[in-house]
């Protein structure tokens, strides 16, 4: 008879095998981050499948390639290096940065709304859009999603509104128009960190 930790028994030994060509410590610092974050999950919402939360995480062969590629970056660099130390670790970037940079821009607009708000703004928003897009922390189908809610969406309404000088004109609907951004935002970079990858 089949126990509920079987499903993740069977998910964890498929990275093991498919991750089997990384050195063993470096393997099993990924399989205890993958157990950590799915039990984790499963604390947190005890509703959701076993199986929603392992596809939530993605395809075993592709954690283990994401795994490989990364301890393959850094070795490459250690002879480079000499040899000596830690190989560094590149293109991982904290996964709070792009989120904090996507709903910092708004912020930052409408308490600088003359020169230079709107520019560092709009560079916040692209920047914030390029490292989540390149994170190792979010399957593509949640990066596009991000990327969609969280820049996408709000340059989109707010160049319409001022193309078509349709807005909310006055202080109290530009308030509550920039408030449900704002909120939009926010929510967006809570659901990015709520399912990030460990």
């Amino acid at each position: 008879m089949k126990t509920p930790a079987d499903p993740v028994r069977d998910y964890l030994a498929a990275v093991e095998r498919e991750a089997s060509a990384l050195p063993a410590d470096r393997r099993h610092e990924l399989l205890a981050d993958l157990a950590e974050h799915i039990e984790v999950t499963r604390a947190e919402r005890p509703d959701t499948a076993t199986g929603e939360v392992l596809a939530a995480l993605g395809d075993p062969r592709v954690i283990a390639a994401t795994a490989l590629a990364e301890a393959g970056n850094g070795d490459a660099e250690a002879p480079a290096r000499g040899g000596a130390g830690a190989p560094a670790r590149r293109g991982k970037v904290h996964p709070l940065v792009p989120l904090l940079m996507l709903t910092l821009s708004l912020p930052f607009m409408m308490v600088f709304p003359d020169h230079p708000g709107p520019l560092f703004g709009v560079l916040f928003r692209v920047t914030g859009a390029v490292l989540l897009c390149t994170s190792v922390h979010w399957s593509p189908v949640r990066k596009t999603t991000g990327v969609l809610l969280a820049a996408v969406l709000p340059t989109a309404v707010i160049a319409a509104w001022n193309l078509s000088g349709g807005g909310p004109a006055g202080d109290t609907p530009a308030l509550w128009a920039n408030l449900a951004t704002l909120a939009l935002l926010s929510g967006t970079a809570a659901w990015l960190w709520r399912v990030r990858r460990v």
